[in-house]
C-alpha cells in the first residue's frame, strides 16, 4: 500500500466525520450564498480547524468567490481546496545538509515521541543515511529500554547511559559517537517535561551548548512531536514549548486515531511552523514525510 493510500485510510476518521460532510455540503447546495459559508465554518470548526484559522479561510473563499464569480459548488470546493493547500504550505524537508547533522526531539509523554524517533530513524536510514540516537530522556528507563528496542527495529546505533544520568552528558558521548562512526544524523531523544518548564529549559540549554561547542556549525532540526487526537491541546501545548525551544518543524501522530485531523491547519496557520512529518498508524513507515498537497486530496477524495 503507498503512503497515499495509508494516508487517506489513516484519515478516515476525520474524512467521514467532518470532510464527508463538506463534500455533502458543496453537493447539497444548488448555489453558493452566505448559507453555505455559514454552515462550512461550522463544520471547519468541528475540525479542529481552530476558530482564527476557520474565519481566515471563509474570508478568502468569499473573496475568491466574489473576484473569480464562482456560482459551482465543484468550482468552490476546489477553491476551499486550494486555499486549505495554501494555507499549510508544502511540507519542508529536513535541514541535514552537514555530516554529522542533528535532530533533537522534543515533546510531552505519551505523544509517541520515541516511536516517531524510531520511525524518522528508519525513514532516513531507508535513503542510505547512517543514523545514531542518542537516550537523552534519562529520567525515565523505560524511555531508555524503549528506544534501544524501537533503534533495533530501525537499524540504528544508540547510544545511552542508566537512568538518572546527565542528558547532556549522553549527547557528549553520541556527539563523540557520530563524529568517530561518521554518522549522517545523530537524533536526540528529550525527557518530556513540560509542568516543569525551568527544568525542561535549563537541559536544552545545557544540551545546546554541547551540541554548539562539538559540533559548530551543524544543520539542526528541533522536532516537537505532537498528539492529533488531543486536538486544540496540541496547539496550546506547541504554543508552550515555542517559548522554551526554537521548534523548526512539527511531527503529527496518530492522525489516524482522530476526527480532528483539521488540526493540522490550524496549528500551521497560528504559530508559522511547518509540519514535516506525519503518523498514521503503528508500523515503522507509518511516518512520512509531509505533503500539503496529499492531505489535502487524502481528505477530500
Amino acid at each position: 500500500m503507498s503512503f497515499f493510500e495509508k494516508l487517506k485510510k489513516g484519515l478516515s476518521k476525520t474524512k467521514s466525520s467532518i470532510f464527508g460532510q463538506v463534500n455533502n455540503l458543496f453537493k447539497a447546495f444548488k448555489r453558493v450564498d452566505e448559507d453555505l459559508l455559514e454552515e462550512l465554518e461550522e463544520l471547519l470548526i468541528a475540525a479542529d480547524v481552530g476558530f482564527e484559522s476557520t474565519e481566515e479561510i471563509i474570508d478568502k473563499l468569499r473573496t475568491r468567490i466574489k473576484e473569480e464569480k464562482l456560482s459551482d459548488a465543484d468550482e468552490t470546493r476546489a477553491a476551499l481546496m486550494d486555499i486549505l493547500q495554501g494555507m499549510i504550505g508544502e511540507g519542508e524537508p529536513l535541514n541535514l545538509d552537514t555530516t554529522p547533522s542533528v535532530i533533537l526531539v522534543i515533546g510531552v509523554n505519551g505523544v509517541g515521541k520515541t516511536t516517531s524517533i524510531a520511525k524518522i530513524a528508519h525513514h532516513l536510514i531507508s535513503t542510505g543515511k547512517k543514523v545514531i540516537l542518542a537516550a537523552g530522556d534519562t529520567f525515565r528507563a523505560a524511555a531508555i529500554d524503549q528506544l534501544s528496542i524501537w533503534a533495533d527495529r530501525a537499524g540504528a546505533d544508540i547510544i545511552k547511559n542508566t537512568e538518572g544520568s546527565d542528558p547532556a552528558a549522553v549527547v557528549f558521548d553520541a556527539v563523540s559517537a557520530a563524529k568517530s562512526r561518521k554518522a549522517d544524523v545523530l537524533i536526540i531523544d528529550t525527557a518530556g517535561r513540560l509542568h516543569n518548564k525551568k527544568n525542561l529549559m535549563d537541559e536544552l540549554a545545557k544540551i545546546d551548548r554541547v551540541i554548539n561547542r562539538e559540533l559548530p556549525g551543524a544543520s539542526r532540526e528541533t522536532l516537537l512531536v505532537l498528539d492529533s487526537t488531543t486536538g486544540q491541546n496540541a496547539v496550546r501545548q506547541a504554543k508552550e514549548f515555542k517559548n522554551s525551544a526554537d521548534i523548526t518543524g512539527l511531527v503529527l501522530t496518530k492522525l489516524d486515531g482522530t476526527a480532528k485531523g483539521g488540526i493540522v491547519f490550524s496549528i500551521k496557520n497560528e504559530l508559522d511552523i511547518p509540519v514535516k512529518y506525519i503518523g498514521v498508524g503503528e508500523k515503522i513507515d507509518d511516518l512520512q514525510p509531509f505533503s500539503a498537497d496529499e492531505f489535502v486530496k487524502a481528505l477530500f477524495e
